[in-house]
């Protein structure tokens, strides 16, 4: 809990204990009214009220009307003394009831710091609108539309650069992104606005390196761009540009400068699995044609920028691609159908498109978590959504198909949100047994181990086998390849 709502509590605690067990005196009535207007103005200040403070709140508000009342009123509330020990008792029990929701809530839903990258640059960035005026949007209700995208650009910035200079929060976005994938009330995570990131907006680009490698990155279905922002800082924080890619209709949501909105659009039902599967192939292939738009873009920005930020600073001969669940399956298909990005990574995603029949030219790190692989071995008991009769034959055609390395991971103890920052977030509910700094840093660790080997050709001892330091990460042989 954050001091402010400890505060909070305490005041409302004693509070009672003091209409409860003391001397009725206008004095005290004064002082522990103030006392709890004081401390409830001073979080909403300071901190922000939330909504899992809401119990402690209506304590607050209560014992405010009582206290009210007896300044107002000079007979004792409790002067029928038949009533006093269960008025009394009634008002102790409702105070910590609700106090005691407050705190649990807190404890679920806590405030938290995201971990310091461990590299040596800053992280500076940029959000904007891109526009693919030879690609009409096939999904708006509307005929005649250009798919439009929105994108935020991370980049390597000076320390001394962001020093002092305001942090860039997580937006609303994520809050209803999770409230999507989990079917909870979007209001538990409004709090997320509250919490900083290591970003700053519109600073320079660092001038360490006369340019820099390029990641794109692709998030989950009903997610957002800023789902993974521990793995974007650490990578960033070495040195990488990351552009963040949100996906119209299939992202929660993607809010446009003017403000306009779109929404995350269900998929239709189906009757059978290959009427499913081959609406997810046109799907992710939409989404791999975002990917090379956005390449595009950045070519282009390459040899003039508007942003006059990057004009020759991209590194494009040293492009990647990496996204979590159907961002996964979107870098998987992006790598097969453009040979302009020479790496990537997919945090379990499914196999649509070219790629499940043609493999892949280029080096590919598979990472799996446990209670997946779990599902895998008893897909017939399973209600996953990954887990559907063509993955295991895709998977073993592409890892069998592709000529350059392959790395397949399975991390024990992981669900399939815990590549997100979801287990910071909540640790009780998505932690699944690990510390949940533990849980970002290896997603973190290992996709900038695999991108400093592959587009850096920096040898990373992490990608050769078993890891004291992270023992829950076990490579599958049967589809870890390294190829001449």
């Amino acid at each position: 809990m954050r001091i402010f709502e400890m505060i909070v509590i305490v005041a409302v605690l004693a509070a009672t204990a003091g209409v409860m067990w003391t001397k009725k005196s206008r004095r005290l009535d004064i002082l522990m009214l103030l006392a709890v207007m004081i401390a409830l103005v001073l979080h909403g200040t300071l901190e922000n009220h939330r909504i899992q403070m809401a119990p402690a709140y209506a304590a607050a508000l209560g014992l405010l009307t009582i206290l009210g009342f007896r300044l107002v009123k000079r007979q004792r509330l409790d002067q029928r003394k038949r009533y006093a020990k269960l008025w009394k008792s009634l008002l102790l029990i409702l105070v910590l009831l609700l106090s005691g929701v407050s705190v649990y809530a807190s404890r679920l839903l806590p405030m938290f710091t995201l971990p310091e990258p461990t590299g040596s640059y800053a992280i500076g960035t940029i959000a904007r609108e891109l526009t693919d005026e030879k690609r009409e949007e096939t999904l708006t209700p509307q005929a005649g539309g250009k798919r439009k995208l929105m994108v935020n650009v991370w980049y390597p910035a000076d320390p001394d650069q962001t020093e002092g200079k305001p942090k860039e929060h997580y937006p609303s976005a994520l809050g209803e992104a999770i409230s999507l994938v989990f079917r909870l009330p979007k209001q538990l995570f409004s709090h997320v606005t509250d919490i900083p990131t290591h970003v700053t907006d519109g600073v320079q680009l660092s001038a360490q390196e006369p340019s820099y490698p390029v990641l794109l990155f692709s998030p989950g279905i009903r997610s957002t761009r800023f789902q993974s922002m521990s793995i974007i800082e650490e990578l960033v924080s070495h040195g990488y540009i990351v552009v963040g890619i949100d996906h119209p209709y299939t992202s929660a949501k993607v809010t446009y400068p003017d403000g306009a909105s779109v929404y995350y659009v269900p998929d239709p039902k189906f009757n059978t699995s290959a009427e499913l599967y081959n609406y997810n192939v046109s799907g992710i292939t939409i989404r791999a044609a975002d990917a090379s738009f956005v390449l595009d873009t950045l070519t282009a920005w390459n040899t003039q920028d508007p942003n006059e930020l990057f004009q020759g600073r991209l590194d494009l001969s040293r492009a990647g691609i990496f996204g979590h669940s159907y961002g996964g399956a979107t870098t998987a298909e992006a790598l097969a159908q453009d040979k302009r990005f020479k790496a990537g990574v997919s945090l379990e995603g499914g196999f649509w498109g070219k790629v499940a029949h043609e493999g892949l030219t280029q080096p590919f790190m598979y990472v799996m978590s446990g209670t997946t692989a779990q599902h895998l071995a008893h897909p017939e008991a399973s209600t996953e959504p990954l887990i559907y009769e063509e993955f295991t034959p895709d998977l073993k055609s592409v890892m069998s198909r592709s000529t350059r390395d392959t790395h397949y991971l399975t991390v024990d103890h992981f669900i399939h949100q815990s590549f997100t920052d979801i287990a910071l977030l909540s640790p009780s509910l998505f932690a699944n047994g690990l510390d949940p700094v533990h849980t970002v840093d290896i997603s973190r660790t290992y996709t900038r181990s695999f991108f400093d080997q592959y587009l850096k050709e920096e040898p990373q001892k992490l990608l050769n086998g078993p890891s004291a330091e992270y023992p829950e990460v076990t490579f599958d042989p049967a589809y870890t390849y390294k190829r001449p």
